[in-house]
């Protein structure tokens, strides 16, 4: 009987050591700062200050922060031969990881992604996706997966809510012209000519980015050369929330000239006080600056896979407006 219990006692032993472990360092414990040592370079898109890029590059510092992770900050101006530059001097530099801003496209990136990937770099990307690169190589994405029909969804929205008569003339703003650029402008436009509608483009330049008033000349010639213009789309956050700017400009009170866009700001909601803006499609930039880190972060050190997140978030409206304004305000909407 005592033999019985002992072996009992051996088999229960055993039981549970494989179950828990003895050695607690082999046990994984939360723990802050996790992700303590390891190097990332960090693209935030447009210029240091540019309303968006401010708002990814505070989701990035916040990942930073809670993870214990070195962050590198690099600033491109939107300027597409820039960061594809920069891209390739990131590479050189070997840091653990690198998110990457998409809008030089696959064909542009590749060679420079497959060195990453020769060198053991791990990637993401983010705002723009790039699907061929991440087929071939790996790599995860976050930011809004089908900007096209994100595009389509904002106008028939805008149709569907603003009153804009088939005898309207839409005037696109977009990046027309640059390869994975002006896919959701386009597809507004499409959407708005397919439901009878003239559609007007305009090239939105980078550097209105970081000074949205340079974009007045433009935006009042071609308003003033065509009176049946009667909706504007703007490209980003930066020009949509600049539009008392651009109306003030033409002598037209709020809401002659419906405005709407893309993502919010400060500035956007301003504007929506001011009855300026009407309408906004949210991607939610904070989440294209933290959740990048965090994947890196978690690839490097636990190998898990990269992560693919879709951060387009719905309508911004005349309506709702105010239930983002504080986040908005503090720069994390």
């Amino acid at each position: 009987m005592k033999k019985k219990s002992m072996l009992f006692l051996t088999l229960l032993t055993i039981i549970v050591t494989f179950c828990t472990g003895l050695n607690a360092e082999e046990r994984w414990q939360p723990e802050t700062g996790w992700a303590k040592g390891i190097k990332i370079r960090f693209f935030v898109g447009g210029a240091a200050g540019d309303k968006f890029a401010s708002i990814v590059l505070r989701g990035a510092q916040q990942a930073e922060k809670d993870l214990g992770c070195k962050v590198e900050y690099v600033f491109s101006a939107w300027a597409v031969e820039k960061m594809t530059g920069q891209f390739r001097e990131a590479v050189a530099a070997k840091p653990d990881g690198i998110a990457m801003m998409g809008h030089a496209g696959d064909a542009a990136n590749m060679a420079i992604a497959k060195d990453a990937e020769s060198k053991g770099i791990k990637l993401m990307w983010q705002n723009v996706d790039v699907p061929q690169i991440r087929e071939k190589i790996g790599g995860g994405y976050i930011g809004v997966l089908d900007q096209k029909t994100q595009g389509k969804s904002l106008s028939k929205e805008a149709i569907r809510t603003l009153n804009i008569t088939k005898d309207s003339t839409i005037l696109v703003l977009g990046a027309w012209g640059e390869p994975g650029r002006y896919h959701r402008e386009n597809g507004c436009a499409v959407e708005f000519e397919n439901q009878g509608y003239k559609v007007t483009k305009m090239k939105a330049l980078p550097e209105w980015s970081a000074d949205p008033s340079l974009a007045v000349p433009a935006i009042s010639g071609a308003v003033l050369s065509d009176p049946t213009i009667k909706l504007i789309v703007f490209s980003g956050n930066q020009l949509l929330g600049a539009a008392p700017i651009y109306m003030k400009a033409l002598n037209m009170k709020p809401g002659k000239i419906k405005c709407i866009g893309f993502d919010t700001s400060p500035d956007v909601i301003n504007a929506f006080e001011k009855k300026y803006v009407q309408l906004t499609s949210d991607q939610q930039p904070f989440l294209q600056g933290y959740l990048p880190i965090l994947s890196l972060c978690a690839t490097i050190k636990y190998q898990l896979a990269p992560m693919v997140v879709d951060t387009g978030a719905g309508f911004v409206n005349k309506d709702n407006f105010k239930n983002v304004k504080t986040l908005a305000n503090l720069g994390i909407r």
